[in-house]
């Protein structure tokens, strides 16, 4: 079994939004959090306008798109993981491949059980 529902037609990648997926298309959401400060300097780095920078930062306070997952998923298979330095993209990548590891080795044992 590859693992991938063949119904769903998006493959994994970098949404913004989880409110369009169907429920039975997620195996795990990730929501990478960062701290107000660290946010709106690397959104100033990036040379987002303002308006951008407003919406970004009152997301990240509101904890819009985490909300939205929550709404959206059950809440055991979401994930908030930090992303304010280079360290924790590290980390973060560390804990997804192990999850993705686990995920596939536990998908092939439900195919040999059946």
């Amino acid at each position: 079994s590859s693992g991938i529902n063949a119904e769903c037609p998006l493959r994994p990648g970098d949404y913004h939004g989880s409110d369009f997926f169907e429920e039975d298309w997620i195996d795990i959401v990730f929501c990478l959090r960062t701290e107000i400060g660290v946010l709106s300097k690397r959104l100033e780095e990036r040379g987002y306008n303002e308006i951008k920078t407003k919406n970004n930062i009152e997301s990240e306070i509101f904890q819009v798109l985490l909300q939205e997952a929550r709404d959206s998923y059950d809440h055991d298979i979401i994930h908030e993981l930090q992303s304010n330095e280079m360290g924790d993209v590290e980390t973060n990548a560390e804990r997804i491949v192990t999850w993705l590891k686990s995920w596939h080795n536990d998908d092939n044992t439900s195919d040999v059980e059946r």
